[in-house]
């Protein structure tokens, strides 16, 4: 192992180097997916009884013409939020395949422009996939968001931050299918992603209003309807 470490260029080496960080953040942003993804359906799950009765009692809230102008001037920011995010998760695929490629191709002694230039191919095939999967699976989820009155007084968790009198996006249970829903905070609260909420009631057509659910109301709600 010392003696093939030993005898590569040092090109070579940096190119290992960046490609061991970079699968390292790979590695990462694929368990920190699936972690969220567990919490989200675990919490989103967790359904009493009373969850139909808060139901019906959240959709006589009046929906203002101020929620419609909201709702149309911070869904730009939410998109660019979602946009930031894939790009994150675009160029570490892009690079973790480009600096593994470089140091491989290296390996086997291909010329170091040729090992470039098959590695940046690698890498850009990578970085669309991923970024076509995404879009795919964004807009499959979007699917059922019709019928939002469904998730009114159900648990669900917060996907992209709220913001402050802004707009973020959860993941909520519509119809019976887990699905990105764009939210407000209550009162104009802002609320973290990851943070458990409650849906409170139904603004628009594509938006809901939720409040944050504190930790020991979060556990009573599992013990109870387990």
């Amino acid at each position: 192992m010392s003696e093939w470490w030993a005898g590569l260029t040092a090109l070579n080496k940096a190119f290992y180097y960046a490609a061991v960080f970079f699968g390292v953040l790979f590695l990462w942003q694929i368990i920190a997916a699936l972690i969220g993804l567990g919490e989200q359906e675990a919490d989103a799950g967790v359904e009493g009884a009373d969850a139909d009765v808060d139901a019906d009692a959240g959709l006589d809230h009046d929906v203002t013409y101020d929620d419609f102008e909201h709702g149309a001037e911070t869904g730009a920011a939410e998109s660019t939020a979602a946009f930031r995010l894939l790009g994150v998760r675009s160029v570490i695929t892009f690079f973790t395949l480009f600096t593994w490629g470089g140091a491989m191709y290296m390996d086997r002694g291909v010329a170091v422009a040729a090992a470039l230039t098959y590695s940046t191919l690698w890498g850009l095939a990578g970085m669309f996939i991923i970024a076509g999967l995404f879009y795919l699976l964004r807009r499959l989820s979007e699917t059922g968001t019709g019928d939002l009155g469904s998730c009114v007084g159900t648990r669900a968790v917060v996907y992209l931050n709220v913001p402050a009198d802004g707009q973020g996006e959860i993941r909520a249970r519509v119809g019976g299918v887990m699905t990105h829903v764009k939210a407000r905070g209550a009162g104009g609260a802002a609320i973290e992603a990851g943070r458990p909420v409650r849906v409170t009631r139904r603004l628009t057509e594509m938006t809901v209003e939720v409040e944050p659910i504190a930790s020991e109301d979060a556990q009573t709600g599992k013990e109870s309807s387990q």
